[in-house]
């Protein structure tokens, strides 16, 4: 790779294509949304004779932006890319139930939480319910409500939920990079509504985005891997292909081919979300 480098930090829905990041990573850092701009930045490091490490900023519900950041890098001209690495996603889902676990754990108990975070497809959507439930699970919170900007339900309608549940108060906790906009609840009694966040501070976020840096030049020096197979393959269980009943009349397995021998092995967060492959989340 080149001894010059530059960072990209590729944004999808969760950090709003890039605006959630405003003014909170590095100034070195280039910050853009998936796609064309992803490629025309790293073309114009490469014009400058500098490497890229390109960092999915994902908090674990979009496996589909590291596909997509693989597929464009894989666009890159074959000999510019060996100056080219994608790095691990900032986060994944068993990060995100740690972070918001700490997010809670500052809330008074006597406010029911509120995860909100922008809507995506409906398996990311179910996943954040999932989320909270881990949440709720091993918190001390007796209500954990869900709640989409964009989508069903908003979060009006979550703080409605919640106030039906006998909530005397909510607190929004953000399930993406920017924290949400209290919203306005009509109705005889309007409840009183905090807002938590940022779920992970500038701070902390820059501490992490260098640590996936680091990562991942150090796994191109010892390996030669430019990480950009693996990226590929970032959505393959995610989706419709996971869906279909028992009996439907096809055989599908899991979507993917195993080799003889293989032993199918799946990650189950625990209470303090251990078992993460990426290390650090804060």
């Amino acid at each position: 790779m080149a001894e010059r480098f530059g960072v990209i930090a590729v944004c999808g829905r969760e950090a709003a294509y890039g605006r959630a990041l405003d003014g909170v990573v590095d100034p070195g850092v280039n910050v853009v949304p998936s796609g064309r701009e992803l490629f025309r930045s790293v073309s114009a490091h490469l014009r400058r004779g500098e490497g890229t490490v390109v960092v999915p900023m994902t908090l674990g519900r979009d496996p589909e932006l590291v596909a997509d950041t693989a597929r464009t890098l894989r666009a890159v001209p074959g000999g510019e890319r060996a100056a080219t690495v994608l790095a691990e996603p900032f986060g994944t889902a068993q990060h995100l139930v740690g972070w918001l676990r700490a997010a809670a754990g500052r809330v008074p108990e006597t406010s029911a939480l509120l995860v909100t975070a922008p809507t995506g497809d409906p398996f990311e959507d179910a996943e954040l319910y999932r989320i909270a439930a881990l949440v709720r699970r091993y918190g001390r919170h007796d209500l954990v409500e869900v709640a989409f900007t964009g989508g069903d339900p908003d979060p009006a309608e979550g703080v409605r939920r919640c106030r039906l549940l006998g909530a005397e108060r909510v607190t929004l906790l953000p399930a993406g990079f920017a924290p949400p906009e209290a919203p306005e609840v009509s109705g005889a009694v309007r409840l009183p509504v905090d807002v938590a966040g940022p779920l992970v501070p500038a701070s902390a976020l820059r501490r992490v985005l260098a640590e996936r840096v680091s990562d991942a030049r150090r796994r191109w020096r010892e390996r030669g891997d430019d990480g950009i197979a693996t990226g590929l393959t970032a959505a393959e269980n995610h989706g419709h292909s996971h869906t279909h009943p028992p009996g439907e009349g096809h055989d599908h397995g899991h979507g993917h081919h195993h080799g003889p021998g293989h032993t199918h092995m799946h990650q189950h967060p625990s209470a303090d979300g251990a078992g993460q492959v990426i290390r650090s989340i804060a």
